[in-house]
């Protein structure tokens, strides 16, 4: 497809010496705001074909290992479809607990077995560091779908996307972002802090005491000069908050069941609290919910979490191109 004169990125074919060819994605950290123009452009062009024409060949013949150490219904499917859109096939590895992991194999021999067959290998694994181990371990593309309670590159890229198409790409510098619920252990969370300290923002933290951003991110973020605040009421941020980000409260990371209980519905986003926002505002999510985003609330236009998840694919579609020199 032509690309346009301006445009930051190649347009699609053959790209051997593109600078993502062969790169493994694992943090948000390996990402410049030159590197999120790239791939938004990438992405946008990806949602025009997909639009035009729904399935496209430019990854026909290539194969994709989907490994998930955990359950995953969103992140999977959508690196499944990513695939399937742009030509290619995918090996479905959602129950690892029955494969050769259960007999003892490790996470690097797993991973040298899998890129035998498969050309990118997308892992999502509950222990923190994972991905770079399986990076060090493969010599294909390794893309991080999330590592314990480390990092969701992929999630903050199209979190990120979303913004943009939603609010305008100029807008974003300026902007003020609040995060609400479980920032102790949603990843999510995390890798979106980190890729939003590349602009001009105000990032607002709201959550249970025990549920608080972690201090290492934190000055992470500080260290690019970003304002920061933690709340623990909604009210007091909602009116000049241009982004909401809300996250469930993740039953499967406590291991104290009274604690998980202790906070779970401790927020809750509905029609009448909402009315404080703004009218040019977006509420997202990672999804799933269990309860703290009112399905009242769905049909509000700020209601933005069902979009964000198309655009996830488009962005998912511009990162397996980019590693295989596709884009």
């Amino acid at each position: 497809m032509p690309t346009q004169p301006n445009s930051p990125y190649l347009p699609f074919g053959d790209h051997k010496n593109a600078p993502w060819y062969g790169k493994d994605i694992i943090s948000v950290k390996q990402f410049s705001r030159a590197d999120l123009e790239y791939v938004f452009g990438v992405a946008h062009e990806m949602h025009g074909m997909v639009d035009r024409v729904g399935t496209f060949d430019l990854l026909k013949g290539k194969i994709l290992a989907n490994l998930f150490y955990e359950p995953s219904t969103r992140t999977s499917s959508s690196f499944t479809a990513a695939m399937e859109r742009l030509g290619g096939s995918v090996i479905p590895i959602n129950e690892v607990k029955y494969s050769s992991v259960a007999k003892g194999e490790s996470l690097p021999d797993t991973i040298r077995t899998l890129e035998c067959y498969a050309d990118v290998i997308v892992l999502r694994h509950p222990e923190t560091g994972s991905a770079a181990i399986a990076a060090q371990a493969a010599r294909k593309p390794v893309i991080n779908a999330g590592d314990g309670i480390g990092e969701h590159p992929t999630q903050a890229l199209l979190d990120t996307f979303t913004i943009f198409e939603e609010l305008g790409a100029g807008q974003i510098d300026g902007m003020t972002v609040t995060m609400l619920g479980d920032l102790k252990y949603g990843r999510t969370v995390h890798s979106l802090a980190r890729l939003l300290s590349l602009y001009k923002v105000k990032l607002n933290y709201v959550s249970p005491e025990i549920l608080r951003m972690p201090k290492e991110v934190m000055e992470e973020v500080a260290a690019k000069g970003i304002p920061q605040a933690e709340f623990d009421s909604l009210e007091k941020v909602l009116p000049k908050t241009d982004v909401l980000y809300v996250t469930r409260v993740q039953k499967e990371r406590f291991e104290d069941p009274e604690a998980y209980e202790s906070v779970r519905g401790s927020f809750v986003v509905n029609p009448d609290i909402m009315r404080a926002a703004k009218k040019e505002m977006i509420v997202m999510h990672p999804l799933p919910r269990v309860g703290e985003i009112s399905p009242d609330f769905d049909d509000d236009p700020r209601a933005a979490y069902f979009r964000q998840m198309e655009y996830g694919l488009y962005v998912r579609m511009a990162l397996l191109a980019m590693v295989l020199g596709k884009a």
